[in-house]
């Protein structure tokens, strides 16, 4: 907060950088995901992948890997609204899935390929399942 003006600074690219690498990191750690995959997954190459890891406070993720931490945020946080225990929101993404566009995948196969496209769609798809319209 600015002394001068009482109002609060906004956030910069920097801090959402530093904030949502560490917590899409933790949210894919704890879906069981290997380094390779969270990788592919938050579309960073191997050697910023791990700098990052190392010490997270060097992160500087461009726009697009920003919308790719925002969706698993948003994947992360839906599921939470959705169940009631950790096991199952640590564990649904790797369930096998037989709705029409899982088609006997599970969500966490789909956002391995690393195409934003897949985790819009994995998103939309669970945000269904909180709002009690996924058939």
């Amino acid at each position: 907060m600015s002394e001068i003006s009482g109002k609060k600074s906004p956030i910069t690219t920097k801090q959402m950088s530093v904030a949502g690498f560490k917590a899409a990191n933790n949210i894919l750690k704890g879906w069981g995901i290997e380094a390779a995959d969270a990788m592919k997954i938050m579309g960073l190459a191997k050697s910023t992948y791990h700098k990052y890891k190392a010490d997270p406070e060097k992160a500087n993720l461009t726009k697009d890997q920003l919308e790719r931490v925002s969706y698993l945020l948003n994947i992360h946080s839906a599921l939470r609204i959705v169940f009631d225990n950790q096991e199952n929101v640590q564990g649904f993404m790797n369930m096998i899935n037989n709705n029409a566009y899982f088609e006997g995948r599970a969500p966490i196969d789909v956002i391995k390929q690393g195409r934003v496209a897949d985790l819009y769609e994995v998103a939309s798809r669970i945000d269904e399942l909180r709002s009690g319209q996924w058939s």
